[in-house]
């Protein structure tokens, strides 16, 4: 969960910052953008949304696997460090190549259990486990957790991600001016638009509509975030050859003390409607389910 929270909340941050760079240069230069992005019908403010809203996203992408690394406390590890290092690693090196993978970066952080797998290419990517995970799972079940997260690298779900963040900024800068534009004329009149004053409340209206439709969009990404760990979990019975481990580490996860659970599961919750709709994980019950009912012509 903190790894697609700071992926979230770079985005938003990168979104802001062209944001605000757009507004600093228009003003020195003297241009109004909001006049500006109302010629010509929508075409140029559509325009400028998808470019503010792919590079919003592109540089959360990009700037993922760093941002994690330094948030988390990540310690890159190589194996010499130790039995048990040397074990996670050669693990990863194994089930990188049964996914015709280059090997990630593998790396231990300190943490309630949980693991997470980032970065922009496949080939360049990181995995990632916590102590906690380490010391509470078996071998076995925290195999079938990096097969989890090599899957995700596999299916190149952080770039899927990366662009599905990027058409919802798209659609969010642009109903953002638009509202903008709406409540500006109403304040300001038809003139108010063109002075300094009107300028600002436009640019002021702009940022406040995209932290709230931002906000609101979230679920969009939350949901493909849902749809995307029930295929890393096939994933992974697919790579370690039965479904069996990652049931069982799915269990240990649910029988974890509160103080351990994975963050996926402390910060919002399972039970209720409406905490589901911006949780990045599904139940461990539909998990654990779907996994048991796997089409029975599933290659292992």
């Amino acid at each position: 969960m903190k790894r697609l929270f700071l992926f979230f909340a770079t985005n938003i941050a990168a979104v802001a910052m062209l944001s605000v760079a757009a507004f600093v240069v228009c003003s020195f230069f003297g241009v109004d953008l909001s006049a500006a992005l109302g010629e010509g019908g929508y075409a140029p403010l559509l325009l400028f949304s998808f470019v503010m809203g792919m590079a919003g996203s592109l540089i959360s992408l990009f700037l993922s696997k760093t941002m994690v690394k330094a948030r988390m406390k990540c310690r890159v590890i190589d194996g010499t460090e130790g039995e048990a290092e040397r074990w996670l690693v050669s693990t990863v090196e194994d089930l990188a190549r049964r996914a015709n993978l280059k090997t990630p970066e593998v790396a231990i952080y300190p943490g309630a259990a949980n693991a997470f797998a980032t970065g922009a290419f496949k080939n360049s990517a990181l995995v990632a486990v916590s102590t906690d995970i380490m010391g509470q799972m078996t071998r076995e079940e925290l195999r079938a957790v990096l097969g989890h997260e090599m899957t995700h690298v596999a299916n190149g779900d952080m770039v899927t991600m990366g662009l599905t963040q990027g058409v919802i900024n798209t659609f969010v800068i642009f109903f953002s001016h638009i509202v903008a534009q709406i409540v500006q004329g109403a304040l300001s009149g038809r003139e108010g638009r063109r002075n300094r004053a009107g300028y600002g409340l436009y640019h002021v209206i702009v940022m406040v509509m995209q932290m709230a439709l931002g906000f609101l969009s979230s679920m969009i990404l939350m949901w493909y975030s849902r749809r995307r760990e029930f295929a890393a979990d096939a994933g992974s019975a697919r790579l370690l050859g039965s479904p069996a481990p990652m049931i069982a580490a799915l269990r240990r996860l649910g029988n974890l003390q509160p103080g351990v659970l994975p963050d996926s599961l402390k910060a919002f919750g399972i039970g209720g409607k409406m905490s589901s709709l911006f949780a990045s994980h599904p139940p461990l019950e539909d998990r654990i389910n779907a996994l048991m009912n796997m089409p029975p012509d599933t290659s292992f």
